[in-house]
């Protein structure tokens, strides 16, 4: 039970009925499938128990690691010795009036796509493929073909790390380039409203199809993968290309370290062919900005992020 014992466990399993877990695999919850085990995850069900949590760990001391879906987390091999609290499908409640929406951020994010074309609601066709939780999308304005989600936000709700429940006008965000001042806050997004247009529903669904066609012959699908490993940089774009383009081109699409590959379709994806190992993909995210910075004069910022034991999150490969 790592830092805490039974006492607190029951404590907590009151604060948060059928939410607790102890000694999990993550690699069995990893997109990527790789990690050591973890002490701890604790699942709320409503923003209420996300700040008695909240509070409860603060007054102990104790820094919980706040997850989503994992898409874009690299676990330790050594797995994870402090509290984790996963917003997932307990807290993933959508409510669509008119034009205006309302959406939990344990929602999975297609899933949300499609419940905004049921609705003839354009604006999030570009996150279909996106497989995430909202409130992950909303900490990174996550999105595809240049558009974030922040462009369609007028609230977002979070919980501070003292237990206090916030909400942020559009405004307060600080939203950008798959920026938002989530990154910087240690807030945990709990809920969003948003506004979107009305458009029909059969361009709407054609758009996604598009959408997701495009995507299933650029990105690998069927082996595990946490998507794009680099963040595109503007100037580097410009100038060459996209991160991709770049990996490829200095000859890394397929290179293999143990369980660990470069995916032969894209060359921004690192996928576990079995057995990878944290080290396996850190090695090879190394590999790839030291060749990038050599051959450009760029450094290749990683979207991949690497939780250490302590539950710590650093750029992958920093």
């Amino acid at each position: 039970m790592g830092i805490l014992n039974e006492t607190e466990i029951v404590e907590l399993k009151s604060i948060c009925p059928g939410g607790i877990t102890l000694d999990t695999d993550l690699s069995v919850i990893s997109q990527w499938r790789i990690g050591g085990r973890a002490d701890l995850i604790i699942r709320p069900s409503s923003t209420e128990e996300v700040a008695n949590i909240l509070k409860w760990l603060n007054n102990r001391g104790i820094k919980p690691l706040v997850i989503g879906l994992t898409s874009n987390l690299l676990f330790s091999d050594e797995g994870v010795r402090v509290p984790i609290i996963q917003i997932g499908s307990r807290m993933a409640e959508v409510r669509i009036q008119g034009e205006e929406v309302y959406a939990q951020a344990g929602v999975w994010v297609p899933g949300l796509a499609r419940r905004l074309m049921q609705a003839s609601l354009t604006g999030g066709e570009h996150i279909c493929g996106i497989p995430g939780t909202f409130g992950g999308l909303i900490c990174m304005n996550g999105g595809s073909q240049r558009k974030g989600i922040g462009e369609n936000i007028v609230t977002v709700e979070s919980v501070s790390r003292a237990g206090n429940i916030i909400v942020r006008k559009l405004e307060e965000c600080d939203f950008g380039y798959r920026q938002s001042i989530y990154q910087r806050e240690v807030d945990v997004i709990t809920s969003s409203t948003m506004i979107f247009s009305s458009k029909n529903i059969g361009e709407i669904r054609k758009d996604m199809i598009s959408i997701l066609s495009q995507r299933r012959k650029k990105f690998p699908r069927k082996t595990p993968n946490c998507g794009s490993v680099f963040k595109s940089n503007p100037a580097l774009y410009q100038s060459i290309g996209a991160p991709g383009f770049v990996i490829e081109k200095l000859g890394f699409k397929g290179m293999v370290v143990g369980g660990a590959q470069v995916s032969p379709l894209h060359a921004n994806f690192i996928v576990n062919n079995g057995g990878a190992t944290a080290k396996d993909v850190m090695e090879i995210i190394l590999k790839i900005n030291e060749s990038v910075f050599n051959a450009t004069g760029f450094t290749l910022e990683p979207e991949a992020l690497y939780v250490s034991p302590d539950g710590l999150i650093r750029p992958a490969g920093r």
